[in-house]
């Protein structure tokens, strides 16, 4: 097994492990925490064990704890200032040809000239 997978199989541990201390930190069997977050206990217990559960029971779980708010801490919002986006825009736009291979174009005139 990689390297990367164990550590995300240990990380997806210690992640059920700590759902499970805030289910039990609050005097919450499976049962009741399942039925509030509105999912299978069998669901909930592959959760807290760390196995494969989807991004909607976590969400669940985590809200029916009282910790919803805290997955922004996961991803925070990213502030792009106006003045950055233009920077990216300026760096990625393409310069136009010079048109060193074309011949020099002859001096305009009205046409009257002839």
């Amino acid at each position: 097994m990689a390297e990367a997978e164990t550590n995300l199989i240990r990380r997806a541990r210690v992640l059920g492990e700590r759902l499970a201390a805030q289910r039990l930190s609050r005097n919450l069997t499976q049962r009741q925490l399942s039925e509030d977050a509105g999912v299978g206990i069998n669901t909930l217990r592959r959760l807290e064990a760390g196995e494969n559960a989807s991004l909607d029971t976590l969400l669940r779980v985590m809200d029916a704890l009282g910790l919803g708010d805290r997955i922004e801490t996961l991803a925070p919002p990213v502030d792009v200032r106006p003045v950055d986006r233009v920077r990216l825009a300026a760096a990625t736009e393409r310069r136009r040809a010079t048109g060193a291979g074309a011949k020099p174009a002859e001096p305009w005139t009205w046409g009257d000239d002839e």
